[in-house]
């Protein structure tokens, strides 16, 4: 037969079989392996790593200061028309250059320990950080196993409402042979048609809800949405491992959290760095002693030295002797101007300095002691901060184990209604063939099964979520 000419909801279950043969052949993803790709590939813990790397520079840095500085510099200047001669600070009408070098240094020798707490406040800082990427590598693979039970779930309403549709189909076959030998009316047929066309319904919307919960599971691995992901279906789904609720004891939970949660050693450390922040700038109100060196020469081409090139008989006067008329002469030195090679004034301008320096904070606008009372409103912020973050803990693990005795009942009463539904569908199965019982009432029957089957599918997903959500609060780690 042609795919055109196929009716709807035959086509749809073609399609869906062909798609399913497909998948056998691809590539299948474990949880482990889901966990493991997203652990490396998801852009949240992307992000907090680059928080974490952020701290640690920070902290790195902060050991750092207490190296003592070292600096050097250069410059160079070239003027014309009036200035002051750099080498003898006298006025000159000349273009003149000038260049000079220096290495400066400085130690901070003490500010009360101000430095030495801010550095272990970063520390603190840079190990929260690492427990909150921890947390978030944590989160992340809860999310993906919690992904992964919901793509098991939808798979099975798939398989069950594909059974549903294969029924139905076959009880209208029957039904059009019943209709042309004349045994049941034709509205017989008209009934069971409209129930395929449901069953195909509700099999195309179990379908498209596979896809949706593995467009969620490839967002948080981060995995191309080209690629498939078709998840490792375990054998059976009852065997996998779930602790006592007596094991899982709320409060023990939560203690038991209170050590291996990362974001309540967050809070602590946190908290840790506060402490320190606040010391550290309690010290910016004290005085300050630093210490600092210099080491300076310079170089200009106006400096010039003088030297004689020779001499002149310059006339002074005349004389009278005995009546005679004598000149009076004198020698003068004639002298020639060089400037003075690179290396000498380098050597002649060198220049050194140390010196104390002691700063007294008196006045500055009340910074430093606005920053005192802000550091300590910030320890009162991070321990409201932890007070609360270990409040929420409490509450969602109680919630939790809640909603975990809830889901064991309901997992309980829902296979009982599987029983009691397939029993009373078998014997509704007898009369429909016996023509004792109509076709509205008999969908209705089988009707009531696949809602049975469907809820105790959802129920036992469901309890298997709830128990592991409460082992995960208790070891920050989960399995299936």
């Amino acid at each position: 037969m042609k795919l055109s000419k196929m009716p709807g909801f035959v086509l749809a279950i073609y399609l869906l079989f062909a798609n399913v043969i497909t998948v056998k052949a691809q590539d299948t993803w474990s949880l482990q392996r889901s966990v493991d790709y997203a652990l490396a590939n998801n852009i949240d813990i992307k992000q907090q790593d680059v928080q974490k790397r952020l701290a640690a520079l920070t902290f790195k840095q902060s050991q750092l200061s207490q190296v003592p500085t070292l600096n050097l510099g250069a410059d160079g200047t070239y003027g014309s028309g009036r200035n002051i001669d750099p080498y003898t600070n006298s006025i000159i009408t000349q273009n003149y250059f000038n260049a000079s070098t220096g290495v400066t240094a400085g130690a901070t020798i003490f500010n009360w320990f101000s430095q030495r707490n801010l550095i272990a406040s970063n520390k603190y800082q840079s190990q929260a950080q690492d427990r909150l990427l921890e947390k978030a590598r944590n989160d992340v693979a809860f999310n993906v196993a919690s992904a992964f039970l919901q793509i098991l779930l939808n798979n099975e309403q798939v398989h069950i409402s594909e059974l549903q549709v294969k029924l139905t189909t076959s009880q209208l076959e029957n039904t059009k042979k019943l209709v042309i030998a004349g045994s049941v009316p034709e509205s017989n047929q008209a009934d069971l048609e409209s129930k395929l066309a449901s069953d195909s319904v509700t099999l195309i919307n179990a379908q498209n809800q596979v896809i949706l919960s593995t467009l969620q599971m490839k967002a948080l691995l981060n995995l191309g949405f080209e690629v498939p992901y078709i998840p490792e279906i375990p054998e059976k789904i009852a065997d996998i491992p779930l602790p006592q609720l007596d094991q899982v004891d709320p409060e023990m939970v939560f203690n038991a959290a209170l050590s291996t949660n990362p974001l309540i050693k967050a809070d602590e450390l946190l908290i840790k760095s506060m402490e320190r922040s606040y010391v550290s700038s309690k010290g910016q109100l004290y005085p300050k002693l630093t210490a600092s060196g210099n080491l300076n020469t310079s170089y200009s081409n106006t400096a010039k030295n003088d030297f004689v090139t020779g001499q002149l008989i310059v006339p002074v006067g005349s004389v009278v002797v005995n009546g005679i008329t004598y000149s009076v002469t004198t020698p003068v030195d004639v002298k020639g101007y060089k400037t003075i090679p690179l290396g000498d004034q380098l050597n002649n301008n060198f220049r050194q300095s140390v010196g104390l320096s002691l700063t007294i904070p008196i006045l500055n606008g009340w910074q430093a002691r606005t920053n005192v009372q802000k550091a300590k409103l910030n320890i009162t912020t991070q321990q409201l901060t932890r007070d609360k973050d270990n409040q929420k803990l409490r509450q969602d693990i109680y919630t939790a184990h809640a909603n975990a005795v809830a889901a064991i009942q309901k997992f309980a009463a829902s296979s009982k209604g599987v029983t009691a539904s397939q029993k009373a569908y078998d014997f509704a199965t007898k009369r429909f063939d016996l023509g004792l019982m109509n076709t509205i009432d008999y969908i209705t029957t089988q009707s009531n099964l696949f809602k049975a089957q469907i809820d105790k599918v959802s129920a036992q997903y469901d309890y298997i979520f709830k128990m592991k959500l409460l082992e995960f609060y208790r070891d920050q780690k989960i399995t299936l």
